[in-house]
């Protein structure tokens, strides 16, 4: 397992975790404390942006106030924490991880999910063994994944080089962090984000997990 093997950094919610229906759940449970219309998961989709402030923006018609940024944020994550419960791995996740670690290749997980809250729920998913390292967001909510990516892939040094590593996520800001350093992405459409939005920015856009996985290996091979 060295640096010139393919090393794939997962991202969490909405990719390894099925939990777009909590995310909706939480959203609108925010929205509701300040007044604004629920949304779908269509319109969610499609507006879908970070730094999060501006996804409230699209749907306000102005930036959120310092104080309802407060009140948003404070209440999506106390309606998320209640709704994640209920939510399972995303179809073959235990395999495709299994398969990748005993084929002698790394993988780690970074997500802008809270560090603190991150470990321990994964721990409890029972795959945390699978990753050599296991990174949340460190800092306030709401921002990019950029430095964060950064930090990560420093952290690998030596195991995991920018030029053999390959991203998975949900989002169009897993595509923008892993470009921030010099890595792939496979775009996955299972969780914040339409096909469209993903197709924009020109990387890979699958459908399943596994065609991910799939796609990685030939994009460094």
């Amino acid at each position: 397992m060295g640096k010139h093997s393919t090393h794939l950094v997962w991202d969490w919610n909405g990719t390894l975790l099925d939990d777009i229906t909590a995310v909706i759940g939480a959203t609108n449970a925010a929205f509701e404390e300040i007044g604004l219309e629920p949304i779908t998961l269509e319109s969610y989709r499609e507006m879908y942006c970070v730094p999060i402030p501006r996804f409230y923006e699209r749907l306000m018609g102005r930036l959120p106030s310092d104080a309802e940024w407060e009140v948003m944020d404070e209440a999506f994550h106390r309606h998320y924490s209640e709704h994640r419960i209920g939510c399972g791995l995303t179809e073959g996740v235990e395999e495709l991880l299994q398969e990748w670690r005993l084929a002698g290749r790394s993988q780690s997980l970074l997500s802008m999910y809270g560090h603190e809250e991150l470990v321990p729920v994964v721990r409890g998913y029972g795959i945390e063994s699978h990753f050599i390292r296991v990174d949340g967001r460190t800092g306030p909510s709401g921002g990019t994944k950029a430095l964060h990516m950064e930090r990560h892939l420093a952290a690998l040094a030596g195991v995991a080089a920018p030029e053999h590593t390959v991203v998975i996520g949900d989002a169009v800001d897993d595509a923008v962090a892993a470009a921030h350093v010099g890595a792939r992405a496979v775009l996955y459409t299972g969780g914040s984000h339409s096909r469209g939005s993903l197709q924009s920015v020109g990387v890979p856009v699958v459908d399943s997990l596994a065609e991910a996985v799939e796609v990685a290996t030939r994009l460094v091979a």
